[in-house]
């Protein structure tokens, strides 16, 4: 299936194949009712293919790229000496030749006729893939049916965005060898893509005439262009000076989230879903690759629409904010976070999941990021479920968003046993924009004046070209000094 797709994917006659020359050999003389090389000969006979793995470059909408795909029909599309070699030289090619990989998998696993030293091509096609990524280029799986065994659990596994095909059957192990290994029978639909992407463990699962589609729009996402310099109108200064009315108006159903400001400013949104841990994709944090004010970049929003509470991100969203971090930094792309919601998800799920250790390791991730970070402060701003993408090179912050260590009716609760004061404290924590930007934790205030959201999303275009014009030691050193002067008022 998978080296059948390649036909409707890349451009009329422009593949070019690598490496058909690495065959299989049979290096243990192995044979069990036959031996492996009558085995080898009735595949190529059958198959007309020379191995389980086809690799080479095309192009695919006009953009150049190399392939990696499976041959299910010769061996199963087990992975071998060879098979794997052919995965990992596509690998060095492609980076050397900056291009970007799709690889388009089936298979039953590794290749038993070549036992441990087909067992092992595991390590040196994921040492490729590593080295790959690490050059800032860009690496795409897409899984067909089956997809087994040494395959899913290396290069199968490991791209930045990671799709499959509908009702795929997909696993660590084949339904048979669970079952005969004393493994018991699975229920139905456990072993699909749609399972795994409902764990966080794909980015999408589309038919594969849509493969094409979907590999057009991240490189186009990618591909460099010409950027025009913005002018900025001068902004208007804030209106307000009432800090309970702001966080009041903060907190309007009406008010405008982080999905408004992205329908103005953003193109060509990749999702990136779920946290590639085995959780449950949280909608209300929205991360993807994405082209922003002309830019492609990672964004990473707490999306105030996505339930009627707000979003409360549990671990999950915050594990898949780093993620998103990661990838942003393995791509070379800046990160702009989108900070809007009333605290974290209170719930006992959410403190054994590790609520606390996911926001102490966005913050960590944040402060230590090596792509420019931006940051846009545009509602409620609540606890520790905010500040985990607050820290940012810079920081915008719309007229009646805030940053409090607690919202004022608990800070209230706590201090008076009575919500009563609310008010007072809201004031007095020093959390509404115009303390912010006083205290040198936001650098532009965007008022809220008629078409606001417009302004705002010129003024991120504006820091995040002027970001990216920054060298980066000179940014990274700024940013170093930035927090470390955080609070230390006279000193």
């Amino acid at each position: 299936m998978s080296s059948g797709l390649l036909a409707g994917v890349v451009d009329d006659g422009t593949f070019h194949p690598w490496d058909e020359d690495i065959v299989a050999s049979d290096p243990l003389q192995f044979s069990d009712s036959r031996p492996y090389p009558e085995r080898l000969a009735e595949a190529l006979q059958k198959t007309r293919h020379t191995e389980s793995i086809t690799t080479g470059r095309a192009t695919l909408g006009g953009h150049p790229l190399a392939f990696i795909a499976s041959r299910y029909p010769f061996l199963g599309g087990s992975v071998g000496v060879a098979s794997g070699e052919r995965v990992t030289r596509a690998f060095e090619r492609a980076l050397e030749a900056r291009l970007p990989v799709l690889a388009v998998t089936a298979s039953g696993g590794t290749r038993m006729q070549e036992g441990s030293l087909a067992f092992v091509q595991m390590i040196k096609t994921a040492q490729a893939v590593r080295e790959f990524k690490s050059a800032g280029l860009l690496y795409v799986v897409y899984l067909t049916s089956p997809t087994f065994g040494g395959v899913l659990a290396s290069w199968g596994s490991l791209g930045h965005f990671n799709f499959g095909m509908p009702e795929a059957v997909v696993g660590f192990s084949g339904p048979r060898t669970v079952e005969l290994t004393g493994g018991g029978k699975f229920p139905p639909g456990v072993q699909t893509t749609e399972t795994l992407m409902a764990h966080g463990l794909l980015d999408g699962v589309f038919a594969p005439d849509e493969l094409k589609g979907h590999m057009a729009a991240l490189l186009s996402v990618l591909e460099p262009r010409p950027q025009a310099r913005l002018s900025q109108p001068p902004e208007p200064e804030p209106s307000s000076d009432d800090a309970w009315q702001s966080i009041q108006t903060s907190r309007k159903s009406s008010r405008p989230g982080a999905s408004d400001l992205l329908a103005l400013c953003a193109d060509e949104l990749t999702h990136i879903r779920g946290d590639g841990c085995g959780g449950s994709d949280d909608p209300a944090c929205i991360a993807g690759l994405v082209r922003l004010a002309g830019r492609p970049c990672i964004v990473i929003a707490q999306d105030r629409s996505a339930t009627p509470k707000g979003a409360r991100l549990g671990p999950g969203g915050y594990r898949k904010a780093q993620r998103a971090m990661c990838i942003a930094a393995e791509l070379g792309l800046p990160v702009v976070t989108i900070v809007d919601t009333p605290g974290v998800e209170l719930t006992p799920a959410a403190d054994e999941g590790g609520l606390s250790a996911e926001i102490a390791r966005c913050l960590y991730q944040m402060t230590g990021q090596p792509t420019p970070t931006l940051s846009v402060l545009l509602g409620e701003g609540a606890g520790g479920g905010a500040l985990a993408l607050f820290p940012a090179d810079r920081v915008i912050c719309a007229e009646h968003a805030w940053l409090l260590p607690i919202a004022p009716e608990g800070a209230s609760a706590i201090v008076y046993r009575s919500v009563d004061k609310a008010g007072e404290l809201a004031a007095a924590q020093g959390g509404a924009s115009w303390d912010l930007k006083r205290f040198g934790l936001v650098d532009t205030i965007v008022g809220e004046q008629e078409g606001w959201l417009h302004r705002l999303a010129g003024v991120l275009a504006t820091e995040l070209e002027a970001l990216l014009d920054e060298a980066a030691d000179q940014r990274l050193a700024r940013r170093r000094r930035r927090f470390r002067a955080l609070g230390n008022f006279g000193r």
